[in-house]
């Protein structure tokens, strides 16, 4: 991003939008997919496929070099339409295979998600020194692979229950149950902070650079290892799940997660940057470990026949918000308590905690 904000001339609080224009495309697409229970009634597989090829295509399309500020905006925006068939239509076909388990099985795919969330730092990293669009190229290639990958190999789940007919308010059944409100306003709380984390990470490590210019630090390949460790917890969170229970692992996570926004000024600019290495570590690892769980509960507590487009409207509130917090501390990035801001991630997680706890019916 930081390559596209230098060939465009824009200032540095563009990264945000460009980061919003994504989120905001990737809600619209997930409203009109809910209202339209496209994971419901096609093949998910197919739609997966279809979804991968176009978001890949529109992502490419930014480094054609006769576009504008403008165009680059609506390109990210239709990249992130697209998105919203591969995520929740990728836990809509988990959830048609695994019956048993799907917290385990969510914990991999998320794990996965996450490494490609971080991919495109290691790409930056290289040694070969790739110019940004050629992270582009492999960011795309890989989405029509990844896309391929689950037409030829992955055919529809043995529990898939087909939607027939378009009922444009289907996706709200699910609100209809308590425990399902509880688990879709845990995972709410989760997003507040999730993604804001993500797009920070290099920012935070960029702030500790210029306060100790004498401590080089590999931002791009550090933003890597820090987002990636993600997947570790992500896969961990379901094997613990399988014994510990699905909300148990969720509070816990999220309540460490929380204490990380909490504690961050105590670590941020800390004189040991191994102590601040490892705290970045801690705090990827908690913030995403939830994230497979509260999906896990969110399709245990959907009705059957409107799964897909529930796990979907989830994805849209829950995008929705993540714009709000990244806009929030892009606002109050430039203060000088800037050790101070990440502080209001914890808002997120608490009221999360709150939805969970009081509600004891979940016991899954």
């Amino acid at each position: 991003m930081a390559d596209i904000i230098a060939r465009f001339h824009v200032e540095q609080a563009y990264l945000a939008h460009l980061t919003s224009a994504v989120q905001s495309g990737f809600i619209a697409g997930t409203l009109v997919f809910a209202l339209l229970s496209i994971a419901d009634r096609f093949s998910p597989s197919r739609v997966f496929f279809t979804s991968a090829v176009i978001a890949a295509l529109f992502n490419l399309a930014i480094t054609f070099r006769s576009i504008n500020t403008v165009e680059l905006l609506t390109f990210r925006f239709l990249t992130g339409f697209f998105l919203a068939g591969i995520y929740p239509v990728g836990m809509k076909i988990a959830a048609d295979y695994f019956e048993q388990g799907l917290g385990r099985s969510l914990g991999f795919l998320v794990g996965a998600l996450v490494l490609g969330t971080s991919f495109p730092h290691l790409l930056k990293s290289s040694s070969l020194a790739l110019r940004w669009e050629y992270v582009i190229y492999a960011t795309s290639l890989l989405s029509i692979l990844g896309g391929l990958a689950i037409l030829l190999l992955v055919p529809d789940g043995p529990y898939r229950k087909r939607g027939l007919k378009v009922r444009l308010s289907a996706f709200l059944d699910g609100f209809r149950s308590r425990s399902f409100r509880s688990v879709a306003f845990g995972y709410f709380g989760h997003m507040w902070e999730l993604y804001a984390f993500w797009v920070f990470v290099p920012v935070m490590l960029s702030a500790y650079q210029a306060h100790y210019p004498a401590r080089h630090l590999n931002v791009p390949l550090l933003s890597f290892c820090i987002i990636a460790s993600g997947s570790i917890s992500c896969v961990l969170g379901g094997l613990v799940s399988q014994s510990m229970g699905v909300k148990r692992t969720a509070t816990a996570a999220l309540m460490l997660s929380c204490a990380c926004c909490i504690l961050s000024p105590l670590f941020l600019f800390a004189g040991s940057t191994v102590t601040f290495i490892v705290f970045l570590f801690v705090w990827s690892m908690a913030v995403i470990a939830d994230s497979p769980l509260f999906s896990t509960l969110v399709a245990q507590n959907a009705p059957v026949e409107s799964r897909g487009s529930s796990l979907t409207i989830i994805n849209c509130i829950g995008f929705a918000i993540t714009i709000v917090s990244i806009q929030l501390l892009n606002a109050l990035a430039g203060t000088q308590n800037i050790r101070y801001v990440y502080t209001l991630l914890a808002i997120g997680p608490v009221l999360g905690l709150g939805a969970l706890l009081k509600n004891k019916a979940i016991s899954r």
